[in-house]
């Protein structure tokens, strides 16, 4: 299964909206022996939120954010990107009505479908139901 950004920060911070949720939805995934698996995307992301200031918390020192990169490359397989996850962007880019911002969700999308990963635990279900046909959103 793979796991959304939102889903990492949220189980990382005590303080953050929904954080026991999330930790128990990854704990009871990685109980049934079901591969977690993130991007590099979901690293660059991770980095991106923690290290600014947080409605429910202040910027993460970027050491401290790099530790924890560290934890998370050990505990998850990591999908790389590549010319496969270009070609399957590509095909999302002329098949489902997205733009702007939403190529973020896209390329996410296309990293699961090109690594034959189909499920997706997220907290923002929303930009994700486009792909419905494609992929099973596991809804926070």
């Amino acid at each position: 299964m793979f796991v959304d950004t939102n889903v990492l920060v949220r189980a990382r911070f005590e303080a953050a909206p929904d954080h026991l949720l999330a930790r128990r939805r990854m704990q009871e995934a990685g109980d049934t022996g079901e591969a977690l698996r993130i991007s590099r995307q979901v690293i660059r992301e991770y980095l991106a939120t923690v290290t600014r200031p947080q409605s429910w918390s202040p910027p993460v020192a970027m050491h401290a954010a790099l530790a924890h990169i560290a934890t998370l490359e050990s505990a998850f397989e990591l999908l790389e990107d590549g010319p496969a996850v270009t070609g399957m962007l590509k095909s999302l880019c002329r098949d489902v009505p997205f733009a702007g911002r939403q190529v973020h969700d896209a390329n996410i999308v296309a990293t699961m479908l090109a690594h034959g990963e189909r499920r997706l635990m997220t907290f923002n279900s929303r930009d994700f139901r486009r792909y419905a046909a494609r992929i099973e959103l596991v809804v926070m």
